[in-house]
């Protein structure tokens, strides 16, 4: 039984009150739970739909952004969306996957391996496909995406160039079953942590590292408590902002289609963000005492340990190895027999 039916008793009842009141919504300030702090990416992504939504309204709608997980936290994000009580949430994909395990194919190591893969992606059939499957299992709709850049691995210890050279750190991952197998392929066992204990974690030493974009690490000023970073590809970050399908219904259809135009604006200027910025804050990691090293041999061992051991155990549940090959297929890769 999908999430959304879980809930489909108090769904129900605030879908009949939209019903009543559906095109009735005037001006309205949606609130957006933002994971993240001032200066990420997902903070970019939510001004960027909000000065559309401005725009696009005419002034009739805006939003307010609540960052750092001032609403909760990302999975319970998703919760409230579903129910209505919560108007909109930027988080990452990999805590929509619990929700609607579909979309896990974006969370699955080495399949997006740059960021006009995950444009690809994300704007074309796969992503309305996944766009739709999220609507159907969790009641809550996906209308723009932020693109972040590839999770980087930090730690506090050691330069780590190799597998091997993970085996006695304590790394933080979050609480998803696709990237604590793929830390588990690589021979250790990662420790999952809410989002919003990550830095005090890091901090205390409970976890000796974390893997995220390099504009996460320095958004979340992971510098001042990790100092060494390896240039890992594994998941390039993906988040979408989503709106609770209650709430989305409420709206007039001249009104759904203005928070439509408005998600994807903010998604192409997402991607020109990260274009623009990702270069500079890498230089600025390195100027903060952070001293980064590249995977021996490409990445090799990491990368086919990862796909060899982790794949084949998500097929099912992102929809088959048929979808898995639709995906590498869209992004002009060799399909797995």
């Amino acid at each position: 039984m999908s999430f959304f039916k879980k809930v489909c008793t108090l769904t129900a009842a605030v879908s009949a009150a939209a019903m009543l009141t559906a095109g009735a919504v005037s001006a309205k300030n949606f609130k957006i739970a933002v994971g993240d702090s001032a200066g990420s990416p997902q903070e970019a992504t939510g001004k960027f739909f909000v000065e559309a939504l401005e725009e696009k309204s005419g002034g009739k709608h805006t939003a307010t952004l609540f960052l750092n997980g001032q609403l909760g936290s990302e999975q319970d994000t998703v919760n409230e969306a579903a129910i209505g009580t919560l108007d909109m949430s930027l988080l990452a994909i990999n805590n929509v996957t619990p929700f609607s395990p579909t979309v896990g194919v974006f969370t699955l190591p080495y399949v997006i391996l740059s960021l006009e893969d995950a444009e690809t992606l994300t704007q074309g059939p796969i992503g309305q496909e996944l766009t739709e499957n999220t609507l159907r299992d969790a009641g809550v709709r996906i209308i723009a995406w932020t693109y972040t850049g590839f999770r980087r691995l930090t730690n506090s210890k050691k330069p780590v160039t190799t597998v091997a050279d993970l085996q006695d750190l304590v790394i933080r991952v979050p609480k998803n079953e696709i990237m604590i197998e793929t830390y588990k392929s690589w021979g250790i066992n990662p420790t999952p942590m809410a989002w919003s204990e990550t830095f005090t974690g890091l901090q205390t030493k409970v976890v000796d590292g974390q893997d995220n974009p390099y504009m996460t690490i320095n958004a979340m000023k992971f510098y001042e408590v990790q100092n060494h970073v390896t240039n890992l590809r594994y998941i390039f970050s993906i988040e979408p902002l989503i709106v609770s399908e209650a709430v989305f219904q409420e709206l007039s259809a001249e009104d759904q289609q203005i928070i439509l135009d408005a998600g994807q604006e903010a998604t192409l200027k997402s991607a020109q963000f990260l274009r623009d910025s990702e270069a500079a804050i890498k230089e600025e990691l390195t100027a903060k005492g952070m001293a980064i090293v590249d995977p021996e041999n490409d990445e090799a061992e990491f990368i086919q340990l990862a796909t060899e051991a982790v794949w084949p155990k998500f097929y099912d549940s992102i929809g088959g190895v048929e979808k898995m090959n639709a995906v590498l297929t869209a992004i002009g890769r060799d399909p797995v027999q």
